[in-house]
């Protein structure tokens, strides 16, 4: 997830400096390195941001099996070894 977070922003923020370059007149050159550096800025806040919503879905996902692995557990009386 990290990946595809970092594959997004990237891309769009370097997108984005680059418009706002042509639009507003600027040099290429001068763009380009903002572009470029706000690419690798926001592909390396996404990849962090991804990640950790990754481990935040996968922690939710494992405590609610293994509440529910519990209930049925005890709805069946069975003992934890």
């Amino acid at each position: 997830m990290g990946r595809s977070y970092a594959g997004i922003l990237g891309p769009l923020a370097g997108t984005l400096v680059l418009v706002r370059g042509a639009i507003s007149g600027s040099g290429f050159e001068m763009s380009l390195l903002v572009a470029c550096g706000a690419m690798f800025g926001f592909a390396a806040v996404g990849f962090i941001a991804g990640t950790l919503a990754e481990s935040f879905i996968v922690e939710g996902v494992r405590q609610k099996f293994l509440t529910a692995m519990e209930q049925k557990r005890q709805a069946t009386g069975a003992t934890a070894k």
